[in-house]
């Protein structure tokens, strides 16, 4: 009987330990759910209970992987809107450049931007009335482009008007517009411009000031258009990485169009309480198990991005500058699947995303390669120094920059200079020979100038993107590399 007893009990204390190991990577972890007890083939309750909570808890992780490219559009949109008003007239520009005290990911600080955000479930079909020479692109809010607008999109540079229609529009297509049916209520406008050659910015904010936009039952007497100005505003407009993100995600749900997306996610979504039409309250439990998810998921997408899993990124085979869209769809659409990992590479670290992004156009457009390695092979750390050679003729027609990222939340690094970037726009000291020497670290390099400095943050892993402005042929046949970030020993 006691030996029946103590059998009870170990069987009862191996059971209890099985639910409360947290996960774990490797082996172990994978044999302790298969040898979870299965009597006759049947769960026990402890077994189903166990199973079930780490069912919901990988749910969560993909959930969160999933839905990125909206999350981050959702976040800045709710950012943006605590800090500079709510409604589609309301535009901020970045008037001054954007520095790292607005928090929103890989931020360009060297060009002037305007983001502003369409509610057509709220307004209906809404206009953009669109200066001549303005550029920029319409995204729906799972990030699929709609247009791009200016020199690449369909007005050539003119100017026009744009007419925006929600995916739920019956009605007629009134002529003199350039139509775009959303498959989102919420659109995300983004302008940007370049600043002039002495670095004034008010002739791209002045072309930027001319946008309207307003409901299209409201054309004959629409309202003031509002232009805050962003710069040094500390707006957060970050997904949040805890279980808040789950609460944002239901907020968006509760109000978007259910579109075609993917059912199936969206029933992994109602398993974890978050369902159209229905508060999401989830218990303390489930609390728990969706605020691991979360953690775990921003780390899973880390990995993928900063952990070498992405495949085919590397630029160069002797470099360790990748490409943030190593495809040629903008959907991420290979020829029989979604290319679900490199979506989730593009959007843990960044936003907006349009045709002309993936395209090689030499003297168009542009290109953004990226680091966060040094020469060896190591990440690049906020606490030690580094040089960047870049070789004469930087391929860029229109200009080039360097600028340093938060490695956790992709924002800029907020160093302590008025922008944590550098480029062919500033003053900076060049070799004779035309190339230039980049310097990075906690404190200016012994012997390097100090124009051609960016501090970094101890204890802050950062990473990079270069940015080429109209690039040139020797970017695309690569006869120009530039080269790798070397340590200062």
């Amino acid at each position: 009987m006691m030996r029946k007893f103590h059998k009870a009990v170990v069987f009862f204390c191996v059971l209890v330990l099985l639910a409360v190991v947290p996960l774990h990577a490797g082996q172990n972890h994978w044999k302790d759910l298969q040898s979870l007890p299965f009597p006759e083939n049947y769960p026990t309750k402890e077994t189903a209970d166990r199973l079930y909570d780490e069912m919901l808890f990988h749910r969560a992780t993909q959930v969160v992987l999933w839905s990125l490219p909206a999350m981050t559009l959702w976040a800045m949109k709710k950012g943006s809107e605590a800090q500079f008003g709510e409604g589609s007239n309301v535009f901020p520009i970045w008037k001054d450049r954007l520095s790292a005290e607005t928090l929103v990911s890989t931020p360009n600080s060297d060009v002037i931007y305007g983001m502003g955000y369409l509610d057509l479930k709220m307004d209906g079909p809404t206009v953009i009335e669109v200066p001549p020479k303005l550029q920029g692109i319409l995204d729906d809010f799972w990030h699929r482009p709609l247009t791009d607008v200016g020199f690449v999109g369909p007005d050539k540079g003119k100017g026009g008007n744009y007419l925006i229609l929600p995916p739920d529009y019956k009605g007629e297509k009134p002529e003199g517009y350039f139509t775009f049916i959303s498959p989102t209520y919420n659109v995300f406008v983004f302008w940007r411009a370049f600043r002039g050659k002495d670095g004034d910015t008010k002739e791209a904010v002045a072309l930027m000031e001319k946008t309207h936009i307003y409901p299209l039952s409201k054309k004959n007497n629409p309202p003031k258009m509002i232009f805050p100005n962003g710069t040094g505003q500390p707006a957060n407009m970050l997904y949040p990485m805890d279980f808040s993100y789950f609460e944002g995600l239901a907020e968006f749900v509760a109000h978007e169009f259910v579109g075609p997306e993917d059912w199936s996610m969206r029933g992994m979504m109602a398993s974890l309480g978050i369902v159209k039409g229905k508060p999401f309250s989830p218990d303390d439990h489930l609390k728990e198990i969706l605020s691991a998810g979360a953690d775990v998921g921003m780390k899973m997408a880390q990995a993928l991005r900063h952990g070498d899993k992405l495949p085919n990124t590397l630029y160069y085979n002797d470099r360790q500058w990748h490409n943030v869209l190593n495809v040629l769809d903008v959907e991420f659409k290979q020829d029989t699947y979604l290319d679900i990992d490199a979506r989730v590479g593009m959007f843990k670290i960044g936003y907006s995303i349009s045709p002309a992004m993936v395209m090689n156009m030499v003297g168009k457009g542009s290109k953004y390669p990226f680091a966060y390695r040094d020469a060896d092979g190591n990440h690049l750390s906020g606490g030690s120094s580094y040089k960047l050679h870049l070789p004469p003729d930087v391929p860029a027609a229109n200009f080039w920059s360097v600028t340093l990222y938060d490695g956790k939340n992709a924002s800029g690094l907020k160093n302590g200079q008025p922008f944590p970037s550098i480029g062919s726009l500033d003053k900076l000291k060049y070799n004779q020979d035309g190339s230039v020497d980049l310097y990075f670290g906690p404190e200016l390099p012994k012997g390097a100038p100090k124009s051609n400095y960016l501090r970094t943050v101890p204890g802050k892993g950062w990473f990079t993107l270069l940015r080429l402005y109209s690039p040139t042929e020797t970017f695309f046949d690569q006869s120009w590399r530039p080269g790798d970030f070397e340590k200062i020993k």
